[in-house]
């Protein structure tokens, strides 16, 4: 069977003269709005600026933040896991139980460290 890079090129010339063709109707018929005044304000909001945004947080907030996600990501295995329990067997059951005490560990060393006290 012989193949044609015709057809792949005239695939690509239609789809560059789709995208091509999509912009200019945009372009004619959005309206234009020039930058001035309230436009180019850092937020359009109303609210001005008043200090720089590279601004120090404690790490705090994001170690507690990745510790939810990961233990978020304990539910996430966890339905599926519950849907198919009967088909698993024991071997399921041991498999989730392992990766269960080893997010269990991660809780306390998170806690032993001091992430989850907020005070």
């Amino acid at each position: 069977m012989t193949y044609s890079y015709v057809d792949v090129f005239a695939m690509l010339v239609i789809a560059v003269g789709f995208l091509l063709l999509n912009y200019g109707i945009v372009k004619l018929l959005s309206p234009s709005n020039p930058l001035q005044g309230e436009k180019l304000e850092t937020y359009e909001c109303g609210e001005l600026p008043f200090d720089d945004a590279l601004v120090n947080f404690n790490i705090r907030y994001y170690v507690f933040a990745l510790t939810f996600f990961v233990f978020d990501m304990e539910a996430i295995f966890l339905y599926p896991w519950a849907v198919v329990f009967n088909s698993l067997g024991l071997a399921g059951l041991m498999e989730m139980g392992t990766f269960l005490a080893i997010l269990g560990i991660g809780l306390f060393y998170a806690y032993k460290k001091g992430v989850l006290h907020w005070v």
